[in-house]
């Protein structure tokens, strides 16, 4: 049985078979002894983006990955990093720090911070994430094209995922073919992403997509 850790675009998390790009985390989250979720959904404002394979480390999923045989960071996956921004989460200074330090550095620029810190991206972040009490923005399709490539927006329970002017739909499995935005009809749409990501978004991060959106 795949294990509860699979991240959706919402935040929420799912035990899914498929895995993603990325891993990350939000803190210790899951009981090591039987591989479940604690009712908690994060422990750190800081909501973080990692890489699966960094320097030969191996770790347990929901195992006892600390010294002592404690449980370490929760291992949460990603379609890849559109989704995990959509999400909440940004990237790690620690196995992705050139990514991070251009993630922080674009984050300055939005909002006129000379010198921008992690912990001002997360306490920001943390006020918009649909998971930890955020509230979406309604926009309509006439908006859309306004929107940064990477952005993410939902009609009901279906996201979309925009590149290129067009509208991907969002799965665990990868994206569906690109449809006009014209073909989501006049229906009022929620922003998924952030408010401060798509800020960052706007001044050129570049986020990495799952090969199914190159199709």
């Amino acid at each position: 049985m795949p294990l509860q850790n699979r991240v959706d675009p919402f935040g929420a998390i799912h035990a899914v078979p498929e895995r993603g790009l990325f891993t990350g985390n939000r803190g210790i989250i899951h009981d090591p002894a039987t591989k479940t979720l604690l009712r908690k959904r994060w422990a750190l404002q800081a909501w973080i983006i990692c890489v699966c394979q960094f320097r030969n480390v191996r770790r347990e999923p929901m195992g006892r990955n600390r010294p002592g045989g404690k449980a370490g960071w929760t291992e949460l996956f990603f379609l890849d990093e559109v989704t995990a921004l959509a999400a909440g989460h940004r990237p790690c200074f620690f196995c992705q720090r050139e990514r991070a330090k251009d993630f922080v550095g674009r984050f300055g620029e939005a909002f006129g911070i000379a010198e921008p810190r992690a912990p001002q991206v997360d306490k920001k972040l943390h006020k918009e994430r649909l998971a930890s009490g955020g509230k979406p923005a309604v926009v309509v399709v006439e908006d859309l094209g306004g929107l940064p490539d990477g952005a993410m927006v939902v009609d009901g329970g279906t996201a979309y995922a925009l590149r290129g002017g067009k509208a991907l739909r969002w799965s665990f499995a990868g994206y569906g073919p690109p449809a006009d935005f014209g073909s989501l009809g006049e229906r009022k749409l929620s922003l998924v992403t952030p408010a401060t990501t798509l800020n960052v978004l706007h001044h050129g991060f570049r986020p990495v997509w799952h090969p199914s959106a190159e199709t």
